[in-house]
């Protein structure tokens, strides 16, 4: 297949020829920018959404297939499955249902990339909208969730005791460690991220605030971090932060953190053992927010009225959150064809190079 459409290069934007079946066979500038064409840009990539139109990751195989397929409608080509706090037994189903679904990909579902567990080992005192079941570590525990292979990701808080001997083999397995959930210290987290810890999820929620006098979870990140996910919705967290987060987090990249609720009507959905209630563009426990309605061309569009560029917006979108994972993402040639069309909105998805979308 062959497009006109506008792109990025390290000289500069430019309209460029792009050519692909599969896999992105050739990208080449044609000429200045066409204010008339859609810009091509890398399929977005969320590594921390629990669900959307109406389903989600803890129902198993069926709500794991719906939400890709959910997903990748609003252009997210990738993603990683995220759990919610559970007992053993839902977490290790869950697994097995994502091993599943990544041995055998659906038709019109993104690419599945493994799962984020968002807990259980967390800190009790900041739940946010997770059900009540954190807990320390065990090492019976780690290894029987870690034997499913699926495990690309877990949030943790690391003032919990075993974190001195779980960040380090969470690292050595090859799992990102995430800081998050947490009512550590600037001390505690300094200490998470040399045993390995890599990132901080969702920046700035659930974690003690910003003090001059005690910086904890949050000046750690914006001082030392060098990867984070914050959430770009206008209500998780205010754009002056997330574009001081943008200038000191090299790695910083945008999540949905989307729930059941994303792309439905108002009403009451599942969160794991939960029901929360969506409200506009929002989602509640109670009165504390549980997640979002996000998709990820909705936070690309929140980006830009935030004053980002297009470009650090796909960056966030797509770029980064591949980087994170260690995964080949982008336009380049021989790289998987997965890519959107952009024109003031979405208006076409490829995946794998078919397009899915518009």
């Amino acid at each position: 297949m062959e497009l006109l459409a506008n792109a990025f290069f390290p000289e500069g934007p430019a309209l460029a020829r792009l050519r692909f079946s599969e896999r992105v066979e050739g990208l080449e500038p044609r000429g200045p920018v066409d204010l008339e064409a859609p810009w091509a840009l890398p399929g977005f990539v969320d590594l921390h959404v629990h669900g959307g139109g109406g389903r989600e990751v803890m129902e198993g195989e069926e709500g794991i297939r719906a939400l890709l397929a959910f997903h990748l409608r609003h252009g997210t080509t990738a993603l990683l499955a995220t759990t919610v706090t559970a007992p053993l037994e839902d977490l290790l189903r869950v697994l097995e249902a994502a091993r599943r679904v990544m041995a055998r990909p659906g038709p019109g579902e993104a690419r599945l990339l493994g799962v984020h567990l968002e807990g259980p080992f967390i800190s009790p005192r900041r739940l946010g909208a997770q059900p009540p079941f954190a807990r320390p570590p065990t090492l019976e525990e780690l290894e029987a969730l870690l034997a499913s292979q699926a495990v690309r990701a877990v949030t943790l808080a690391p003032e919990l005791p075993g974190m001195d001997w779980a960040i380090p083999l969470l690292r050595e397995r090859g799992v990102r460690v995430q800081i998050g959930h947490t009512e550590a210290g600037y001390e505690e987290t300094l200490r998470a991220l040399e045993r390995g810890a890599s990132g901080f999820t969702h920046l700035f929620n659930a974690m003690p605030p910003l003090h001059h006098r005690a910086p904890g979870v949050v000046g750690a990140a914006l001082e030392r971090g060098r990867w984070a996910e914050v959430i770009p919705d206008g209500l998780h967290v205010h754009p002056s932060l997330l574009r001081l987060a943008h200038r000191l987090i090299p790695g910083l990249y945008a999540v949905t953190d989307a729930v059941a609720a994303a792309g439905m009507p108002d009403g009451v959905y599942p969160l794991g053992a939960h029901r929360v209630e969506k409200r506009g563009e929002g989602v509640w426990l109670g009165e504390g927010l549980a997640g979002s309605t996000l998709t990820m061309d909705r936070a690309l569009e929140r980006l830009l009225e935030f004053g980002f560029s297009l470009e650090e917006a796909v960056a966030l979108t797509g770029l980064r959150p591949a980087a994170y994972l260690g995964l080949e993402h982008g336009l380049e040639p021989g790289l998987p064809a997965d890519l959107v069309l952009w024109q003031g909105g979405l208006v076409e998805v490829y995946l794998g190079g078919r397009k899915v979308v518009g």
